[in-house]
């Protein structure tokens, strides 16, 4: 198989403003240590590790090093504060959208900016470096967090944290509900006057791109076709599919999740003449957000990319958790988000046995169903899931549409690729199949959640009717057969299925367009007006258009080839 595990951009035209190792950033920042007094701020996202701490001060050679983690309350201060955003439980909390100044003690700050004055050099260091001064010249530290959720696996604690040995989903749920937000908005309120950007992703190598060449990499990227990076992740429910399929780790036990499209987790690959740099790929929702997104998007979401794509492998592994997904109102009533997670799965292969668990039986009783779920809950014997739920016996190909408030998951012996809107973390199990977590703890249950969003009238009939193969033709000749498989008009986001031996013209100017080629071996994403390279993908990967794209083509890469890919996009009303 040909899947790219390590997909590239490559920016063209600044080749002399990167810096692939230490001697290579020791070379371009030495000039700095030669002036008596001066000030460099290396402003950090949350995780970085303290090397570059080091590296900065070889280079420079300051002779007043302000620790700008100082500036913030003590960690107790902080868990008050953020206590009500936390909450309780293992994996939800709530959103928090202040900014970073509101963890900041403002006489702490005073007090360090008293030391700008002196006649020295100065090294401010840290996250929210910047608060106290961007200086003479500014380095930003980036770090995707894909690697931060495998640090903290490791024992890394949260900011100004000593939780070493903490579940990782707390960990993480402080990144995700306050950490990660109030730093993407600080990174983003300096970013057009950052002068370095170092990638500090791989410890031991850090490397360094100009803050011109990164921005101007990003406006790039915003107009053409592009690949996120894939991560992958094994799960107690995990198979064996993407092993063979991508390429992956066969002494591995199982994988069981990659996110192959989601910019709020994944990671964009830069390619610089000889060097590639690694950023979060939300700085490019966040800095391009109207060209990447479109303008209508933009009004809606704000910088936020609404669509998801993920694979679920359970191929030789076990069923997904049983679950639902709030409804809107509940999600945003609770959890301080816009939009819920409305969702599809899209069957890319299956095997004998393989299906979907997809709303509610006829004439059952709610209440009696979540008591037997709460037993169940206690160690009070098995739920019975065939009682209540309906089993649909997939094929490839097939696909399933789930508007939030659908009980439902995926078999055993299934490939799903699933589309969906982006708050991914709302998912209240409802029952997981007698078993524990990879870690050894059972995994987090949310059944009063679930039972105030389980809609109870999306029975059998409706669930044929509406959820379960509602494809329409749009177009078929010969050569070329267009479909629309979904989503629920419940549902924003509109997915078309293409299947053709013969170039296709497509025009994303509206909104980005997410896609995947689920069948065929290589496909070519061109532009009618040579705006951008021919661009080839393969089986199974997913690649965005951006809006700024406004128009693009797809042939098959062996004109004796047959593909078929699916493409999602916001619908616009």
């Amino acid at each position: 198989m040909s899947y790219d595990k390590y997909p590239e951009t490559k920016i063209n035209g600044f080749d002399k403003e990167v810096f692939k190792d230490k001697d290579a950033i020791k070379e371009q920042l030495k000039d700095l240590s030669e002036n008596k007094k001066y000030c460099l701020t290396v402003e950090c996202y949350p995780g970085v590790d303290d090397e570059i701490l080091e590296l900065i001060q070889d280079i420079y050679n300051p002779h007043t090093v302000i620790r700008s983690e100082d500036i913030f309350y003590d960690k107790d201060t902080l868990n008050k504060m953020m206590q009500s955003h936390l909450t309780d439980d293992r994996v939800r909390g709530v959103m928090y959208y202040g900014v970073m100044e509101d963890f900041v003690d403002d006489c702490k700050l005073h007090e360090m900016k008293k030391v700008l004055g002196s006649n020295q050099r100065i090294l401010i260091y840290g996250v929210g470096a910047s608060l106290i001064s961007k200086g003479d010249t500014l380095v930003y530290c980036d770090l995707a967090r894909w690697e931060i959720q495998l640090r903290y696996r490791q024992g890394m604690p949260n900011f100004k944290q000593d939780n070493y040995d903490e579940d990782a989903l707390k960990k993480n749920k402080r990144g995700f509900f306050i950490e990660w937000r109030i730093a993407d908005k600080q990174k983003m309120k300096i970013f057009e006057d950052i002068d370095y950007l170092l990638d500090s992703n791989i410890t031991g190598h850090p490397k360094m791109v100009t803050g011109n060449a990164l921005r101007e990499g990003l406006k790039q990227i915003s107009k053409q076709p592009f690949r996120l990076v894939p991560y992958f992740d094994p799960g107690v429910w995990g198979g064996q599919w993407m092993k063979e399929v991508c390429g992956l780790d066969k002494n591995e036990k199982n994988f069981a999740w990659s996110f192959d499209g989601v910019p709020e987790e994944n990671s964009l690959y830069l390619r610089y003449s000889d060097t590639r740099i690694e950023i979060p790929a939300m700085d490019l929702v966040l800095y391009q957000p109207v060209e990447l997104l479109g303008m209508k998007n933009y009004c809606r979401f704000g910088a936020e990319f609404p669509i998801r794509f993920d694979f679920l492998d359970t191929i030789g592994g076990q069923n997904l958790s049983l679950q639902v997904h709030p409804l809107t109102e509940y999600i945003r009533s609770h959890f301080g988000m816009t939009y819920t997670q409305d969702e599809s799965y899209y069957i890319l292969d299956c095997k004998e046995g393989g299906g979907v668990y997809l709303g509610l039986k006829d004439n059952i009783q709610p209440q009696k169903m979540i008591e037997d779920l709460n037993k169940a809950q206690r160690g009070e014997g098995s739920f019975d899931a065939d009682r209540y739920v309906n089993f649909f016996e997939a094929k490839k190909h097939d696909h399933y549409l789930i508007p939030a408030g659908t009980v439902h998951c995926s078999s055993s012996n299934c490939m799903v690729l699933e589309i969906s809107a982006t708050p991914y973390i709302f998912t209240f199990k409802l029952w997981d199949w007698d078993r524990l977590g990879l870690d050894g703890l059972p995994r987090p249950i949310h059944i009063d959640d679930g039972a105030k969003n389980i809609q109870w009238n999306r029975t059998t009939d409706w669930v044929k009717d509406n959820l379960v193969n509602n494809i329409q033709v749009l177009h078929e000749d010969d050569d070329y057969l267009e479909e629309r498989t979904g989503l629920h008009e419940l549902e924003f986001i509109e997915t078309r299925r293409f299947t053709s031996s013969k170039i296709t013209y497509h025009n994303c100017e509206d909104g980005v367009h997410m896609l995947n080629l689920v069948e065929g071996t290589q496909a070519v994403v061109e532009s009618p007006t040579y705006a951008f390279e021919p661009f080839v993908i393969h089986y199974a990967e997913t690649f965005i258009l951006p809006s700024g794209a406004k128009e693009y083509t797809i042939r098959p890469y062996d004109s004796e080839e047959t593909i078929c890919f699916i493409k999602a996009y916001v619908r616009q009303r």
